[in-house]
């Protein structure tokens, strides 16, 4: 067997070989950096549940603004998220370095301390949108733009969004060259455009990653495996591809332990029990790192509910989950709520509700005695 690295990235952020089903987000994105000033996919929500790659999503986007020469500031939500921004904003050198320019060069305004004052709540959207002017001033000096990405955004601080939202608002009016891309759970939608101060946002590019289709998996499996060297069957194909039932980690955690269980043997071809083998460990990583954390803190009522939803194979109603729990519809409520706060289930268009995480339904089934 060839000397080949396995190709599939079953890691939190880790950019797969084929990044399948997301080629629009991306067409979007450059489109709107190419189209110029108020094109729409330079303000760009991408949402999603746990799982479906919306920082591979953002990783790539950043690649794709730095190859036109845009300078990049990827930042994930978390107290002093404007801080973070602003320094980063503020980082002469650094940036510099990036453009190949010789730091004889001035930077108009540069700050080269920041109080505590200065970094104040209050005075923090005035910080920032300074800071963000008088980077973007450098950047367009030398025909580039400045991308700021931040992932998981349903933690961020409304003080931060607002600041966030004010300056870039601001960039925009003044017909700066600024793109801004925001990734998180579906709550942060809903938390975004029902907040009246951050009203722009509700402009901007919406996409919701959702599933991939199976056969586009088998298809990305097909070519990931042959281009590595390895020889896998169509039988093989559609079994791994059907495994998986579209989810993007679970597509990258059986393409790897099926190509690591051959490679083990030290083979160039995929047999039967590579397969069996590959999905049963996918399904191990896959409950270890999503379906228990998520699980995990959750009160034992929580979890009943989350069992007596298991029971349907699709969209349970709430009369349903509380006739299986042996409770009332309004004391169901309760969890119902809480769950749905938490994003672990989500609301159906019939009013329903189903599992918000992938696989959880299964793996509650398959430990129904815990």
């Amino acid at each position: 067997m060839r000397n080949v690295a396995n190709p599939f990235k079953p890691t939190a952020g880790g950019e797969p070989p084929l990044l399948i089903g997301r080629r629009k987000v991306i067409r979007d994105f450059e489109k709107g950096l190419d189209n110029g000033v108020g094109a729409p996919g330079r303000i760009m929500l991408i949402t999603g549940a746990r799982g479906t790659g919306k920082t591979v999503i953002l990783t790539v986007l950043g690649d794709k603004a730095r190859a036109r020469k845009w300078d990049v500031i990827e930042e994930t939500a978390s107290e002093g998220l404007c801080e973070r921004l602003v320094n980063e904003l503020r980082d002469r050198d650094g940036l510099l370095d990036r453009l190949t320019i010789k730091p004889s060069l001035s930077f108009a305004g540069a700050s080269v301390s920041l109080g505590e004052a200065e970094l104040s709540p209050k005075r923090m959207p005035e910080t920032l949108r300074k800071a963000m002017a008088e980077r973007i001033t450098l950047l367009e000096k030398h025909h580039a733009g400045l991308l700021i990405s931040i992932d998981e955004t349903q933690a961020a601080d409304r003080s931060d969004m607002i600041a966030i939202a004010t300056a870039i608002q601001h960039q925009i009016r003044e017909r700066r060259n600024i793109a801004i891309v925001f990734a998180g759970l579906p709550q942060m939608v809903s938390d975004l455009f029902n907040d009246e101060v951050i009203t722009f946002l509700r402009r901007a590019k919406m996409n919701v990653l959702t599933g991939i289709p199976v056969d586009e998996v088998r298809d990305a499996f097909r070519t990931t495996f042959h281009d590595s060297g390895m020889h896998i069957d169509e039988r093989q194909l559609q079994t791994a591809a059907a495994a998986t039932c579209g989810y993007p980690y679970m597509i990258q955690l059986v393409g790897y332990h099926i190509w690591d269980a051959a490679d083990m043997r030290n083979s160039d071809e995929i047999f039967d029990d590579d397969v069996s083998q590959g999905i049963t460990e996918a399904r191990i990583d896959l409950d270890n790192a999503v379906c228990i954390p998520e699980l995990h803190g959750l009160s034992r009522n929580d979890r009943a509910y989350l069992k007596a939803m298991a029971q349907s194979d699709g969209p349970s109603s709430t009369t349903a989950v509380a006739k299986r729990m042996g409770k009332t519809p309004n004391y169901a409520a309760t969890y119902r709520k809480r769950l749905l706060d938490a994003y672990v289930i989500r609301e159906t268009e019939r009013g329903e509700v189903d599992f918000a995480v992938p696989f959880l339904r299964e793996y509650l089934r398959r430990h129904d005695d815990e």
